[in-house]
C-alpha cells in the first residue's frame, strides 16, 4: 500500500492539501521535519499517513489528555488502531496498553510529557521499535512562544535515552521566524525539511467591532445563528459565568468551559459541546486546545487576547472542515488593562534567571502591543496577520471588515505634528493617555502631577475628542512614524519616519469609517450594534432549498447515529461530507466511495444507512440538488 492508497482508504480522500505530501515524503526517506502549518490545513495527515507505512510504532507527543482523545477516536472510526496514555488512565490500563503496545497491536500511541519520564515508560520504548516521534503543539517548546512548556524540554531527554534515534517531526500552527528556530534547535532537528504552507485560512471571515453594548451585540449574533457551534472566549472566569449566565436565560443551548470548575464538570461540559448537544461554548483560553471539532461555524473573543499568536490560534478553530466561518473579536479600551494585569500576575518558571524572565515579560508586551494595534488597523485584517507572520497579502482580501467598510481619508498632518512635538517636548518619557490628554487641554489631577499644562503643545488639539487624538497616535504607530517602548509602561517614542512629517516632506492619512454614526434603531440600540456580515460562501450557495432539506435530514440521521456509538458527529462525517453527499447524491458504494471524507471503513460502518436515506428521500429518483436556480 502507497500513501495514496492509505489516504483514500483511510481518511476517504482523493489528494492531499497543499505541503502534506513534502512532509510526508521527507518522513518517508528518514528525514526530520517541521511542519508551520495553520488549524485546519491537516496537519495530523503528515504523520498519521506515514506512521501507517513506516514499520514499527510512531509516538506522538501531545500537551493535553482532550487532544489525544479525540485523536485516538477519530483514527479508530476510520479503522486505524490507536492508544493514548496519559493520567486520565490507571496504572492498570496504563500497563495493559503498554503491553498490547510491546506486541505490535498499536501504529501510534499518544503520550504526554510528563510521562516521557516514567519508568514503565521508558522500559517499554527501551524495547520498542520506535521508527517516528511527532511533537504536536511544537512551539510549546520554545521560551518565546505564547505558551511555553517546560514539561516539554522532557522530550528532548527522552530521544538522548532511546537506544536508536527516530525520525523527529514537529508541527505547530502558529509560529513566528524566532519560534521556528528555537523549534529546530532545541528538537535538535537534523537537517529537517522545513514547510510554512501559509498563515492564510481564506473560508474564515475576520471582524473587530467595538460595540456599544457587547451583551445585546452577542446575543442578537448567536440568536441569529441558532443551530450552529461556536465558541465564545472571555479573558476571565467571571466574565464566562456572565456571558453563559445571559445566554442560558433566553434558552440557547450554552455550556462553559474554565480552569475553577472540577474535573468533572469540566469533562461533562466539553463533551456536551463536542456532541452537539450544547453546541454553543463559552471558555477562558483553557479550552480548546486539541479540541478537532471540525463544524464551528463561529468564533467569538467577548475580549482582546494577550496575543495574535493566541489569537489566530483560538479564531482557527472555526471551518476546521474548510466551509465557511466567522471569526468576531469584540474589542473595548478596558481589554488592555484587563491583559496587563493577567500578564502582570501569570506564573513564572522558578527555574529561568531574572534576565531570562525580564526578556519573556518585554516579548508579552511586544506582543500586546500587536495585538492592540490589530484592533484599531483600518487596513485589512487579514493583510495583517499575515504580515505578523513573515507573510505578504493581496492588500485587500475583501472578506473582512474592514475590507467591508467604506472609509474615507482624512489628511491628518498637521494634528500628526502636534503630536510628534508634544512627545518631543515631553522628552518621550510618557505613553498615549498622557500625550493624549495633554494635546487635549484635559486638566485631570494625574496630568497635574506631571505639570503638562507648562508644555507649548498643551490643549493643541482641544477642537478632537480623545478618542480621536488616540487613534491618530495609533496610526503614526501602524505606520513606522512613532514606535511605543518593549515594556508595560509602552512609553511613545519618535521614528526615523517623524522627521518627514515635521519637515513636510511626507503627509499622514487617516481611514475614518463613513458611517460611524448610525441613528438609532426603533428598539434603542444603535443600529450599527448589530451590523453583522457574514462570509461569502454559505451552504444556500452550494445547495438549493431541497438540497438544504437533504442535508438537515442526513444531519439528523448522523446525530442518531452518533448517539448509537457514543462519538462526536462529527467523526461519523463532517458538515463538507454532507454538503458533498447532498451534491453528488451517491446510488451505490462506488460512487459513495467518491464522496469526500468517505474512506472504505466508515463506509462499512455508516455507507448503507446514509445511502438508504437518501434514495428515501429522493423516491430513488436522481435529483440535481446543486445551486442552479
Amino acid at each position: 500500500m502507497d500513501k495514496y492508497e492509505v489516504l483514500k482508504k483511510y481518511f476517504g480522500y482523493d489528494s492531499f492539501r497543499e505541503g502534506q505530501e513534502m512532509l510526508i515524503d521527507a518522513v518517508l526517506k528518514g528525514q526530520d521535519a517541521l511542519g508551520i502549518m495553520p488549524t485546519g490545513a491537516g496537519k495530523s495527515i503528515c504523520y498519521q499517513v506515514p506512521a501507517l507505512l513506516l514499520p514499527g510504532v510512531t509516538l506522538v507527543v501531545s500537551p493535553l489528555i482532550s487532544l489525544m482523545k479525540d485523536q485516538v477516536q477519530s483514527l479508530n472510526q476510520a479503522g486505524i488502531h490507536a492508544a493514548y496514555i496519559n493520567s486520565s488512565l490507571t496504572e492498570g490500563q496504563i500497563a495493559k496498553a503498554l503491553g498490547l503496545a510491546a506486541q505490535g497491536a498499536y501504529k501510534i500511541i499518544y503520550v504526554a510529557p510528563e510521562r516521557l519520564e516514567s519508568y514503565g515508560f521508558l522500559q517499554f520504548a527501551a524495547k520498542a521499535q520506535i521508527t517516528m516521534l511527532t511533537v504536536d503543539e511544537a512551539h510549546c517548546i520554545s521560551q518565546w512562544g505564547q505558551d511555553f512548556r517546560p514539561s516539554y524540554l522532557k522530550i528532548v531527554q527522552f530521544i538522548r535515552r532511546l537506544p536508536r534515534r527516530p525520525v523527529i517531526s514537529a508541527f505547530t500552527a502558529t509560529a513566528t521566524e524566532t519560534v521556528q528556530d528555537d523549534i529546530v534547535c532545541v528538537l535538535g532537528l537534523r537537517n529537517p525539511t522545513v514547510l510554512v504552507t501559509g498563515f492564510d485560512r481564506k473560508n474564515l471571515y475576520f471582524a473587530v467591532e467595538t460595540p456599544r453594548k457587547k451583551d445585546a451585540y452577542l446575543l442578537h449574533y448567536v440568536q441569529e445563528h441558532a443551530g450552529d457551534s461556536g465558541v465564545i472566549y472571555c479573558a476571565t472566569r467571571k466574565s464566562v459565568e456572565a456571558v453563559c449566565e445571559k445566554l442560558a436565560a433566553v434558552r440557547i443551548p450554552v455550556t462553559r468551559y474554565h480552569a475553577g470548575l472540577s474535573g468533572e464538570e469540566r469533562k461533562q461540559n466539553q463533551e456536551d459541546f463536542i456532541y452537539d448537544r450544547k453546541p454553543v461554548m463559552v471558555a477562558t483560553n483553557a479550552f480548546g486546545m486539541g479540541i478537532d471539532k471540525s463544524n464551528v461555524r463561529y468564533v467569538i473573543h467577548y475580549n482582546m487576547p494577550q496575543s495574535l499568536e493566541n489569537y489566530y490560534q483560538e479564531a482557527g478553530r472555526a471551518g476546521r472542515d474548510g466551509e465557511p466561518g466567522e471569526c468576531i473579536l469584540l474589542y473595548s479600551p478596558q481589554d488592555m488593562v484587563t491583559n496587563r494585569f493577567l500578564l502582570g500576575s501569570k506564573e513564572q518558571n522558578a527555574e529561568m534567571t531574572e534576565e531570562q524572565l525580564a526578556a519573556i515579560r518585554e516579548r508579552d508586551e511586544e506582543r500586546l502591543q500587536a495585538m492592540y494595534h490589530y484592533c484599531m488597523t483600518r487596513n485589512c485584517l487579514r493583510e495583517y496577520i499575515l504580515h505578523y507572520f513573515g507573510e505578504q497579502g493581496s492588500g485587500r482580501c475583501e472578506n473582512c471588515s474592514n475590507c467591508r467598510k467604506e472609509f474615507e481619508e482624512v489628511n491628518v498632518t498637521e494634528e500628526g505634528r502636534q503630536i510628534i512635538r508634544c512627545i518631543l517636548e515631553m522628552r518621550q518619557r510618557y505613553g498615549v493617555n498622557v500625550v493624549a490628554g495633554t494635546l487635549l487641554g484635559d486638566n485631570r489631577a494625574r496630568l497635574k502631577e506631571y505639570h503638562v499644562s507648562d508644555y507649548p503643545s498643551y490643549g493643541s488639539l482641544k477642537g478632537h475628542t480623545e478618542a480621536e487624538i488616540k487613534e491618530i497616535i495609533n496610526q503614526m504607530i501602524v505606520e513606522g512614524v512613532l514606535a511605543q517602548t518593549r515594556d508595560r509602561y509602552a512609553l511613545l517614542r519618535i521614528a526615523p519616519k517623524a522627521q518627514g512629517i515635521l519637515k513636510g516632506e511626507e503627509e499622514l492619512f487617516l481611514k475614518r469609517p463613513l458611517h460611524a454614526d448610525p441613528p438609532p434603531a426603533p428598539n434603542g440600540q444603535m443600529a450599527g450594534d448589530f451590523d453583522i456580515v457574514s462570509p461569502k460562501r454559505k451552504k444556500s450557495d452550494i445547495l438549493n432549498s431541497r438540497g438544504l432539506e437533504l442535508f438537515e435530514t442526513l444531519r439528523k440521521l448522523r446525530m442518531e447515529i452518533a448517539r448509537e456509538e457514543a462519538v462526536p458527529p462529527y467523526m461519523i462525517f463532517s458538515d463538507k461530507t454532507l454538503v458533498d453527499m447532498c451534491v453528488k447524491l451517491p446510488g451505490d458504494k462506488k460512487e459513495m466511495l467518491n464522496v469526500s471524507g468517505v474512506g472504505e471503513n466508515k463506509y462499512q460502518k455508516y455507507g448503507e444507512r446514509f445511502l438508504r436515506q437518501m434514495k428515501e428521500y429522493t423516491g430513488g429518483i436522481r435529483r440535481d440538488t446543486t445551486n442552479g436556480r
